[in-house]
């Protein structure tokens, strides 16, 4: 499956690069769901980008940890993997955005676009699988804990949020990454507790 979003999300960006009349039927706009009922916006958003560099960053991960999160599912899920894969993937679309949505109502010119908030999802379910494997990320020269990147990426993610000193959507960051965790810790409990026992063999490791 996460191919097949690659592909989609590619195809689609590189579409609506060259033809604006796309971009801004897909694009997230709170104003325009509240006021037209373009629920599909929560989605669609997440298959169009600012640039070529916001999309191959975002493809870039999403190739890394998609099919990393898919090996896992199979092993814990069976056949409902492909579904569940589905939900964390759409759901970390729409549950993202919720928080600009509720506060963007009113603004017209408020747009979001980018896969972010679901590869941000992506990431973090696959941190509550191996919370211990080593992450290394640019302009950081050693690897480091899933945790402790995890915790370092939510506290930036929430501090850039509150300060909105770029364009970043820093707060579809936070709670896609947080709706990845929740989600899977929910789909099976028992994760909950390996993570648990890998964090204290990790620290007395």
């Amino acid at each position: 499956m996460t191919l097949i979003i690659i592909i989609l999300s590619v195809g689609i960006s590189l579409t609506a690069f060259y033809n604006k009349n796309i971009s801004s039927k897909l694009t997230f706009n709170a104003y325009l769901i509240k006021e037209n009922n373009e629920w599909y916006r929560f989605f669609s958003y997440g298959f169009i980008h600012a640039d070529f560099i916001h999309l191959l960053v975002n493809m870039y991960v999403l190739y890394n940890f998609g099919g990393y999160v898919e090996s896992y599912f199979h092993l814990y899920f069976g056949v409902k993997a492909y579904f569940y894969f589905f939900l964390l993937y759409f759901g970390g679309l729409a549950i993202s955005v919720v928080s600009d949505y509720a506060r963007h109502q009113k603004d017209f010119f408020y747009n979001a676009v980018g896969a972010s908030g679901a590869v941000s999802a992506l990431v973090f379910s696959g941190f509550i699988f191996d919370p211990t494997q080593r992450i290394m990320i640019f302009l950081i020269p050693f690897p480091m804990p899933a945790i402790v990147f995890g915790i370092l990426y939510l506290g930036y993610s929430a501090f850039m949020a509150k300060k909105k000193m770029d364009n970043i959507g820093h707060s579809a960051h936070f709670w896609g990454a947080i709706f990845g965790a929740v989600f899977t810790v929910a789909l099976k409990p028992s994760l909950l507790i390996l993570f648990v026992k890998s964090i204290i063999y990790l620290l007395h490791g």
